[in-house]
């Protein structure tokens, strides 16, 4: 779930109701209509289509396939066929998918994820470790509700596959992809909608990217990363099981047959390819706060992250968590299992927590400052090879995808070289292989 803009409230003016003096109920019923009429514009869109002053498609490129990357995020790997997701379940006989899933880097969380599909690298190598963490070096806290953080490409490593398009001279565009509104290495998409807005149209995402496969051969993106909260969202507030993460299931399948009719509609060479960040869990009890078993007064903290400030510190922590609870695993972070790839960047931590089950962790209490926050019905961030129902999503159809294929499971970096050998742009060094997704694809590549 990524950062959504609220409206503004609604204020009374001065001498609102019956004492306003010289104010008849006709004016003021016109004030209210005014103003409930600003406050309905305000709700119904923050954002504004960018249009970045990027070079045309070069001659090379104008050529080129066509790639649209879908994530909805949240959609865990057996959705489709628990609610019925026609046209998503459609994409399996015309062609490719993951039956038991694609494995998420952990922890499995939105923007650690969401960016790990796009560089083709995990989070300790790519640097957005968490949805929130600290960074010692810089002695700074990253948010993904924060715009000033988010849009800081200085915090990313790695080459998003927008970035990589636009530095080889095609051009690309982004709706909400988490991390797409930043400069990184001094490139933006050619398109993309800022600044975040969760409400924004689920309708108006599609026809957008329809729009945008309409332009002239050197204005038309050739890579486009289109996102949906709508499951997420359901998950959290209701569990994967609820009849309302039913229809948000819909919702977005629903969203897909309309992507799909217009890109067949379209005429172009298009890949659709849709996949999730991660999957979603029914919660387990309330929160699990660390500070009741270590003393962490002397520790940056962010979620279950442990920043110590000493390795004195870090050790009498890590001695006073390990074997405290059931509900975790404590390690110090060079002793992380090297498959969680999460034991080298210390934005990680150190100790660090690794939950046993569906647990709600944190490392102080979150309603030791007055009032009461109860974890959400559903969750994520779990280790996905302890926990399946972590596991996201992965459907893929177009001219470049063989019909009626199936995969075995498969970490999410590795989608990367793929998308790039369809759209044929090299690549550098990255964490993905192309590996068992090659048997996917009709046709070869250098890549």
């Amino acid at each position: 779930m990524i950062r959504s803009r609220k409206s503004p409230a609604m204020h009374k003016p001065q001498g609102w109701g019956d004492r306003g003096q010289g104010w008849g109920s006709r004016a003021w019923s016109a004030l209210l209509i005014l103003i409930l009429t600003a406050a309905i514009c305000s709700a119904q869109s923050s954002s504004s289509l960018i249009e970045v002053p990027n070079p045309p498609n070069n001659a090379a490129q104008q050529s080129k396939r066509y790639v649209v990357l879908v994530s909805l995020d949240g959609f865990r790997y057996d959705y489709a066929t628990k609610y019925g997701a026609k046209n998503l379940l459609a994409i399996t006989m015309r062609g490719a998918s993951a039956p038991e899933g694609m494995i998420p880097s952990y922890p499995s969380v939105t923007f650690p994820n969401h960016y790990s599909i796009v560089t083709g690298l995990y989070p300790e190598h790519h640097g957005i470790v968490a949805n929130t963490f600290y960074d010692p070096a810089r002695k700074e806290s990253y948010s993904f509700t924060n715009p000033k953080t988010t849009g800081d490409g200085s915090w990313y490593g790695g080459t998003p596959l927008w970035v990589l398009a636009e530095q080889q001279g095609m051009r690309a565009a982004c709706i909400f992809w988490p991390t797409s509104d930043a400069d990184i290495q001094g490139k933006r998409p050619s398109y993309y909608l800022a600044p975040y807005d969760d409400k924004y149209p689920d309708e108006k995402r599609v026809e957008q990217v329809l729009t945008w496969l309409q332009l002239p051969l050197e204005k038309r993106p050739h890579f486009i990363a289109l996102y949906y909260p709508n499951t997420d969202h359901a998950g959290h507030t209701y569990g994967p099981d609820a009849p309302e993460t039913g229809e948000a299931v819909r919702r977005v399948d629903e969203m897909m047959g309309k992507l799909s009719d217009g890109i067949a509609a379209s005429g172009l060479p298009v890949d659709l390819i849709v996949v999730a960040d991660h999957g979603m869990e029914t919660l387990k009890g309330g929160w699990v706060h660390l500070d009741q078993w270590a003393d962490l007064s002397q520790f940056e903290t962010s979620g279950p992250l442990l920043y110590a400030k000493s390795e004195a510190d870090a050790e009498k922590a890590y001695q006073s968590l390990l074997g405290a609870s059931d509900t975790f695993k404590v390690y110090r972070r060079a002793q992380v299992p090297a498959y969680l790839h999460f034991d080298s960047n210390a934005r990680e931590g150190d100790p660090v927590i690794v939950p046993t089950g569906p647990y709600p962790i944190e490392a102080r209490n979150p309603n030791s400052n007055g009032g009461e926050k109860m974890p959400p019905r559903g969750g994520h961030g779990y280790d996905p090879r302890q926990m399946p129902s972590m596991k996201a999503i992965f459907y893929a159809a177009g001219p470049d995808i063989r019909a009626g294929v199936t995969v075995p499971s498969f970490d999410n970096v590795d989608l990367y070289p793929v998308i790039a050998k369809i759209l044929e742009l090299k690549i550098g060094a990255i964490d993905g292989h192309i590996g068992v997704l090659q048997g996917i694809l009709k046709r070869n590549s250098s890549n």
